[in-house]
């Protein structure tokens, strides 16, 4: 039997406040759940239905339906990791949406992108929508929260390029592109910022077709993430 304290406490970690103060939160779902117990993550609790009951797993879960299976992990320590020169990494400037970034990180992880560089204000990669989205990835893709403007400056000073998506950018199935640097992604609404556009060595672009047709204003930036990911990585096997 679940007590009405744990009860309280797994239901806290829907919050922000509760999951930075305990430094914990929720994985739900058997797939998620097997993900977090393969890897490096230190699985706190496991609680299944069959042992804790259907109305208990009711009363803990953070979805619509409850799973079979739920987590309590302990959060990895922050990372002061910085961008590499012999990798590809993504940096995400104000991206808000859970199921946004869950999506994004579960591209890197089919890209082999092992880090994401995001600012302070992009959806905290623990919520637990974000990590429904993620499909497990949020296992095998490091999210580094951080001055995202002082980091890109950081990775130019080192000779690092740094791209960026744009409206007036190059067309990036023709734009020169190096396998290594960053590329950043800018937020749903206003895309990426004047201060980290002036940081962006690289500005490139995801043409419509046919060129001049009348189209959708924009992409959805899991999508457009894909698309570079992909060119990225396509670039490779030439």
């Amino acid at each position: 039997m679940l007590g009405k304290n744990e009860i309280k406490q797994i239901r806290s970690l829907s919050q922000k406040e509760f999951r930075d103060e305990s430094g914990l939160f929720v994985v739900e779902g058997e797939k998620l759940v097997r993900e977090a117990l393969s890897s490096s993550f230190d699985v706190v609790k496991l609680y299944r239905v069959e042992e804790i009951g259907e109305e208990a797993m009711s009363r803990i879960t953070m979805l619509s339906s409850p799973s079979p299976v739920l987590a309590v992990v302990r959060k990895p320590l922050d990372s002061d990791s910085q961008p590499e020169s012999s990798e590809l990494s993504l940096a995400l400037d104000s991206v808000r949406d859970p199921g946004n970034l869950g999506t994004i990180i579960r591209i890197a992880d089919w890209f082999g992108i092992k880090k994401i560089f995001a600012s302070s204000d992009t959806v905290e990669v623990f919520n637990s929508k974000v990590v429904q989205a993620t499909m497990g990835a949020i296992f095998r893709v490091e999210v580094i929260y951080c001055d995202l403007a002082r980091t890109l400056s950081g990775a130019v000073r080192r000779g690092i390029p740094v791209y960026g998506t744009f409206l007036e950018g190059d067309n990036i199935y023709s734009a020169e592109l190096s396998p290594e640097g960053i590329v950043v992604m800018g937020s749903e609404s206003n895309g990426i910022s004047p201060q980290i556009s002036g940081i962006v060595s690289g500005k490139i672009h995801i043409p419509s077709f046919p060129d001049g047709s009348a189209t959708s204003e924009s992409l959805n930036v899991a999508v457009a993430t894909a698309i570079t990911c992909s060119e990225f990585r396509r670039r490779l096997t030439l």
